[in-house]
């Protein structure tokens, strides 16, 4: 089977909620979604799933609208920092030499972000147990990506690319267990459409 796995488009920078940040889509994010929804239209997804925060769901919502098909919410491939207060999109973090960007591409993570490692890992090879032969999509995160791409080409799990807004990234998954990386940031269609500071 192949799976996509799909970077959220861009999202509003939120400091200081009250809660967990969750940011919706910007405008530019909504173009990116539907950008990525017409690349995909003709590409025999069968499924589509999503992470439950909001940025992952407003990008889905293009690829639901195009394929006449409903996501399904799965927890597993929320990205790690679900319940911060704050989200700063990453390239803004990098361009500025923020410490924060210092901290996401240096830590291989304590307990807590191993056992988010593992659970995204198992939650997307649930996505492939369920579907043998098929295509399927999951709209999630750039951590999440990093982590499964890690679990596909034998690295330990960590931040080791950028994948773009709302890239596309191919495995196949053959039933014997063994995974092949397909493509890795395949955004064509998003010429013209870069978040500022994108490389």
């Amino acid at each position: 089977m192949e799976l996509l796995l799909i970077r959220h488009g861009l999202p509003r920078r939120v400091e200081n909620a009250t809660g967990p940040a969750d940011p919706p889509l910007t405008e530019l994010g909504h173009r990116q979604a539907e950008a990525m929804a017409s690349w995909l239209a003709d590409d025999g997804i069968a499924a589509v799933y999503v992470s439950p925060l909001v940025r992952a769901r407003e990008t889905a919502a293009a690829l639901e609208l195009r394929l006449g098909l409903r996501a399904e919410i799965v927890d597993g491939i929320a990205e790690f920092d679900r319940d911060e207060r704050s989200y700063v999109p990453i390239e803004e973090l990098r361009a500025t030499k923020d410490p924060r960007w210092f901290a996401l591409a240096s830590a291989s993570g304590g307990e807590e972000r191993r056992a988010w490692h593992q659970r995204a890992v198992d939650a997307l090879e649930g996505l492939v147990a369920a579907h043998p032969g098929r295509r399927v999509a999951a709209v999630c995160h750039g951590g999440v990506i990093n982590t499964y791409v890690c679990h596909v080409i034998g690295l330990e799990p960590r931040l080791f690319f950028e994948p773009r807004y709302c890239s596309v990234h191919r495995v196949l998954a053959a039933s014997s267990g063994e995974r092949s990386l397909l493509a890795l940031n395949e955004s064509p269609f998003l010429r013209g459409l870069e978040a500022p500071g994108a490389r």
